[in-house]
């Protein structure tokens, strides 16, 4: 829901993701994900910096977790050790909150280095989410349905560049085409670069 004062809610892909967490067994953690880059274990230490450098952009906490990428070599880097799951729910949780706040959504902020205005950094939190719990969902066998709100907000966000050569170092590959009839999941996991219907390899 968007209400004048804010933009979409980010708690019911945040719930969401969250209830993928139990069926990430430790012997998933190495499968490969819709992410080429990416296994199990690296999207889900990748979800852990960006739910912390999300949440501190909300709350203006301007710091180490906002002043570079996720993915950067000198980036904080979470580990899988311990209760992994029980902290990246509480980061979801308190992502979730803190773009609640009207403030949020107001002035200018920083992620990943960079400084954007808060409406802009929420919607870049909302579709981090999204398309990082299909990705979970995907490499993990678990069925997967987005919040229709948030997967519009991830179609219009992603809808606002879709040149290849304009897209290069953001992180998102060239749209794969999807017709407008599919599902609004289908059609926002195209247009940030992956194939809707991405599989895991059979592993032998």
């Amino acid at each position: 829901m968007t209400t004048p004062a804010t933009g979409p809610d980010l708690a019911p892909t945040a719930r969401r993701l969250a209830a993928l967490l139990d069926g990430v067994g430790e012997d998933r953690l190495d499968h490969p994900t819709p992410c080429p880059d990416y296994r199990v274990r690296d999207l889900l230490q990748h979800l852990l910096a960006l739910t912390l450098a999300f949440r501190d952009a909300a709350r203006k906490d301007l710091g180490p977790w906002t002043s570079v990428s996720p993915d950067a070599p000198d980036a904080p880097r979470p580990t899988l050790e311990g209760d992994w799951r029980g902290r990246l729910r509480e980061q979801l949780d308190e992502l979730a909150a803190a773009w609640r706040e009207p403030a949020a959504w107001r002035g200018t902020t920083q992620a990943g280095g960079v400084e954007l205005p808060g409406e802009v950094a929420g919607l870049v939190a909302l579709n981090e989410l999204v398309l990082h719990a299909w990705d979970l969902a995907r490499a993990t066998g678990q069925p997967f349905a987005a919040d229709e709100d948030a997967a519009r907000a991830s179609i219009a966000l992603l809808g606002q560049e879709t040149d290849s050569a304009a897209r290069s170092g953001t992180g998102f590959g060239p749209v794969v085409p999807v017709p407008e009839t599919a599902p609004l999941l289908d059609r926002a996991v195209g247009l940030s670069g992956r194939d809707p219907s991405w599989t895991p390899p059979v592993r032998t």
